[in-house]
This record gives C-alpha cells, structure tokens and sequence, in this order.
C-alpha cells in the first residue's frame, strides 16, 4: 500500500483507530492466506493468528521506525505468532515426527486433486522451508523483505528456497504430476 507510512503516522501521532482500520483490511487477508498456508487450512486458527497479529501491531505501533516497508514489518509480526503459537502448542503436547505425516500423507485416498497435493507437498517441508516458500510464491515477496521477516542471511533464503522448490517438485512428480 502505497501510503502505509503516512496511515502510521497518524496512527502514531495522533492515535487515529480510523487510519489503523484502514491498514487492517489492506492487510487482513493476505496475513490470513499466509496463516491458511502455515496452518494447513485450519481456518480458525488463522484468523487467530491474524487476530493476534493486528493486535500486537496495533501495540507496538509506535516502534514501527519505517526502517524497512510496513508490510515487512506486520509480517515479521505475523511470522513471530506462529512461531509462537507453534512453541507453545509443542510445549502443551508433542508434535508428529515428520515420519508419522509422511506417512500419513502417503497412506490417504490418492485425491489427485493438485490443491490437495500442493497442500501436502507443503506439510513436507520443513517450517522454515515452508515459509519461505509461501511468503515468496504466495505472498510473491522479494528475498530481500523474507530475508528482513525472517532474520536470516539472503543466502540462506535462496538455499530454503531452492531446496522447498526441490521437495515439492519431487511430491509431485511422485504423485504423477509429471506429466
């Protein structure tokens, strides 16, 4: 959005909820997609995350220092809540090893179904991988802003990216795509 900084000094400046809506459904449904991805299409838990994601911003407005674009911003937010929720939900009760999802993954109906697919192929990768995967390829965020999101070397970007791409391109030739 092209006046982002001008909403968050508003925001900042004079307290305006208005100007913070604004960003909110400029915003809302690309975080929640992002969140759709992460989660594996639970709905609810991505509009949660959502949820808790405008709230923080909304927050900590005020550290907002225009250092990098608002979007980067919301989505290091964004990123940091499910990671968040993530700890917390392995802390509360253990996770299935990536066998046990593979496992599954390979045992369900063969829904050929390339949404269906893509989504699995998804579950595969590791979570870093996954989200860099989708802020690049969903998102169609540059390396730059994932490497800013993230915190991680730009290098290091491009390695889970190639190595996502990889994983899902084997899924799916795997599962007959390869046509």
């Amino acid at each position: 959005m092209k006046n982002d900084t001008l909403l968050v000094s508003r925001i900042i400046l004079l307290g305006d909820r208005k100007a913070f809506n604004q960003l909110v459904e400029f915003y809302q449904s690309p975080i929640r997609r992002f969140f759709l991805n992460l989660t594996n299409g639970d709905e609810e838990l991505s509009k949660d995350l959502a949820q808790e994601t405008f709230i923080k911003a909304w927050l900590n407005i005020s550290s907002f220092r225009a250092a990098s674009q608002f979007s980067t911003w919301l989505y290091r937010i964004a990123y940091n809540s499910f990671y968040d929720h993530a700890r917390s939900k392995k802390n509360a009760s253990n996770f299935e090893s990536i066998e046990n999802i593979n496992k599954e993954i390979y045992t369900e109906s063969t829904n050929r179904d390339i949404n269906m697919d893509f989504t699995r192929a998804l579950a595969i990768l590791k979570e870093d991988e996954r989200v860099i995967m989708l802020l690049y390829y969903m998102e169609d965020l540059t390396i730059d802003k994932i490497s800013k999101i993230m915190a991680y070397p730009s290098g290091t970007i491009k390695s889970h990216l190639y190595r996502g791409k990889k994983k899902i391109a084997d899924y799916l030739k795997d599962s007959g795509y390869d046509r």
